[in-house]
């Protein structure tokens, strides 16, 4: 293959709503570029980029895809995206490495839900965007309707640059605004024929050729004054200008096409390769230390990888993107996360699951290899005493949570290790052991995410799970003192067990003065690893209890606060004064005042009025304005606090503070109340007192529980 430097390599993710034809747009760049001699369709389940089982299944894509073209000189990277929210890690983390977007839009029904979602992500990496507007062959097919809801929702930055001369189930022409010439199909697509624009065409397209000029003319000052002064520019001229808008976000082109016709593609290739910006002339990486990395080939080499991927008959496959430098077989790189060394033994580029092997690739490409032994997703490698920590991808925190059971027991411990392997594929799903809750937990982007993480656990690994309702975190403390006592008394023949316990607890709070009722011998604070503190004082005095058992006494307490008297569930902020006692000089020992420091600590728990404590939740909801009511009226059954509304662009941000145990399955509820068109973050915020009535239901159903375990 043709090694491409760092000015003749254009980087592109296929962004767009469910079915707005992305997959196939990308099958027709490959066919026009030569790389496929026919191109597949959905229904074939033939494409080159959706070729994973699961998406042939579905009939839409679930991974992120690299492929590429060869167009005129140029090498055009291509990473088709899903489109729907839920792989949301697919989209940003091709979005991190892109340096154009192109986002695909329905011309049946312009923005849609799914686009204004992806255009979020988008704007987090102030990417340059292309918009092409697909399916402008369809009978339902609008152009214009579908060009003003773009201006509409993205401004006056969204330039146009062609038409379609007969839409719908007749089109075969565009006309082209900035080479200002009629593109004419044949009947099965293809090649077109350069044609003169007609004359009932003319005025029209005069008058956008004009304005596509000024807007050109707009983002640079040289340009503006020979605008000014001859009322034109060249092709030339009008392609920098046009660069420059797009890497500032003042212009968002506009092109349209039919894929599935095979028309005009080949246009918009044309206008990536000539207009669209290289790697050095898109925005720097930065490191995790703030320093700008220029794409620079004579520089050391580094890499930052993006996607990892698991094939079955394969191994890792790990997707990169050189930063720095050139890499080439045999090449070693030292992991910057890990300081393990890798060596590349061999480097390609992917079309889908085809490998093409190259010798080399330099600054601004993307490649992938196999079987790096330590090496993840957000990992930079670069030359041993070169090491720089390219900044991480930032992927969103999860939005729906299950619990994972085995149907068989003996699939236990290698589900978990199984889905660890799919954690490192994509990290926006969690996976970790509750060792409180006692339960698997897997979290993800919403319903349509986990059930993919199901199928490929079933399908792929023959491990068959149930997804149930995961218990709540909830915590126990108490509002008042009070004190207990407990003699463990055990004689069975030879040494005995014998400890006697007092003790006094207290809710404990940050700055509580100390006891006064007992001389205080010994204090420890324990900072406990769920949350919240543990005051131990020793106050014995006259030796009843010999210091050495003191340790035993406190670790039967950390024993109950490990599993708390009401639901089981951690205890946290509590003061406990041991202050008097017995013991036996042969039969006490450490078991024995363990035993004695946990149950006198459970009974004074218990006279303490204990309180049970929920998990609450910060919630940022974002919803079209027109569903506000309907979402805050889901809110407030869900025993929500509102804490007030904010405007963000075309949106409405909903705040409030929700209890953990109210948002089972919310992602599935929202998508239905709006239409699919609100999305929401949620971050822990602290623990507050569960309502009465709410504890005494959760404390009877887990006194069920344990009888029934019984």
């Amino acid at each position: 293959m043709k090694i491409y430097d760092d000015k003749h390599i254009k980087n592109i993710a296929l962004l767009g709503a469910p079915k707005s034809g992305k997959t196939l747009l990308a099958e027709d760049m490959l066919f026009e570029a030569g790389i496929v001699h026919r191109r597949g369709t959905i229904e074939g389940k033939n494409t080159v980029s959706d070729y994973h089982e699961i998406e042939q299944e579905r009939g839409n894509s679930v991974f992120a895809t690299s492929l590429h073209t060869e167009w005129k000189d140029f090498k055009i990277n291509i990473i088709d995206t899903p489109g729907f929210d839920d792989f949301a890690g697919e989209m940003i983390s091709s979005l991190r490495v892109a340096d154009t977007c192109v986002m695909v839009v329905n011309a049946q029904h312009g923005v849609e839900v799914g686009t204004e979602l992806i255009w979020n992500y988008a704007e987090q990496f102030r990417k340059p965007v292309i918009f092409a507007v697909n399916q402008v062959d369809h009978p339902k097919a609008d152009f214009d309707t579908t060009l003003a809801s773009l201006k509409g929702r993205f401004g006056s930055a969204v330039t146009q640059m062609q038409y379609p001369l007969n839409q719908g189930e007749a089109f075969d022409s565009i006309i082209d605004l900035l080479k200002m010439v009629l593109y004419k199909f044949p009947a099965g697509g293809g090649k077109p024929q350069k044609l003169p624009i007609p004359d009932s065409e003319k005025e029209k397209a005069n008058a956008l050729h004009n304005a596509l000029v000024e807007k050109a003319a707009e983002n640079d000052e040289k340009l503006m004054e020979k605008y000014f002064e001859t009322g034109n520019l060249d092709e030339d001229e009008m392609r920098e200008g046009l660069k420059l808008g797009m890497i500032h976000h003042d212009v968002f082109p506009v092109f349209c096409m039919s894929a599935k016709k095979n028309m005009g593609s080949g246009r918009m290739m044309g206008f990536i390769d000539n207009v669209a910006p290289t790697p050095r002339e898109a925005k720097a990486e930065r490191t995790t230390d703030g320093k700008e990395l220029v794409y620079d080939p004579s520089g050391p080499t580094i890499l930052f990888v993006f996607k990892s991927h698991i094939e079955p008959n394969l191994g890792k496959l790990s997707f990169f993107k050189v930063i720095s430098g050139t890499v080439t077989q045999a090449t070693e790189l030292v992991n910057t996360q890990t300081g393990s060394s890798e060596r590349f033994n061999q480097l390609f580029i992917m079309d889908g699951k085809a490998r093409q092997p190259v010798e080399k690739l330099v600054a601004g490409d993307i490649g992938a290899t196999l079987k790096l032994k330590n090496t993840f997703t957000n990992h930079t490698l670069c030359e041993k005493g070169k090491e720089v920590a390219i900044e991480p991808i930032n992927f969103p925190e999860p939005r729906i949570r299950t619990a994972v059971i085995a149907k068989s027991k003996n699939d236990d411990e290698k589900i978990g290790e199984v889905l660890a392997k799919i954690h490192q594929e994509d990290p926006t799903l969690d996976v970790a052991y509750s060792r409180e809750l006692k339960q698997l937990i897997i979290s993800g982007q919403g319903e349509l995410h986990l059930m993919v993480c199901k199928w490929f656990l079933e399908k792929m690994y023959n491990l068959h799970v149930d997804f149930v309702t995961p218990r709540i975190s909830y915590r126990e403390t108490i509002r008042k003192s009070a004190t207990a006592s407990y003699r463990h008394k055990k004689q069975s023949g030879g040494a005995g067990q014998f400890g006697e316990v007092h003790l006094k607890v207290e809710p404990y709070y940050e700055g509580m003065p100390e006891p006064t009722e007992y001389s205080v011998r010994g204090k420890e604070f324990i900072d406990l690893e769920w949350g919240g503190k543990l005051a131990f004082y020793n106050c014995i005095v006259g030796g009843v209890i010999d210091t050495r058992f003191i340790p035993s006494i406190l670790k039967g307490v950390m024993a109950k606060m490990e599993e708390g008297p009401i639901t089981g569930s951690f205890v946290r902020d509590v003061r406990v004064c041991v202050y008097d006692g017995k013991m036996h000089p042969v039969d006490s020992n450490d078991i024995s005042f363990k035993i004695a420091g946990m149950m006198a600590f459970k009974d004074a728990f218990m006279q303490a009025q204990p309180q049970l404590l929920e998990p609450i939740y910060d919630l940022e909801v974002m919803v079209p304005e027109e569903v506000v009511g309907d979402v805050m009226g889901d809110l407030q059954t869900r025993r929500s606090l509102i804490m007030g509304i904010d405007t963000k662009g075309h949106y409405q941000v909903i705040k409030a503070r929700t209890p953990l145990a109210e948002l089972d399955r919310y992602s599935t509820t929202l998508r239905s109340l709006s239409q699919g068109r609100g999305v929401f973050t949620q971050k822990f915020a602290e623990f507050v007192p569960v309502p009465m009535e709410l504890q005494t239901k959760l404390a009877k159903e887990t006194k069920v529980s344990e009888l029934e375990l019984a």
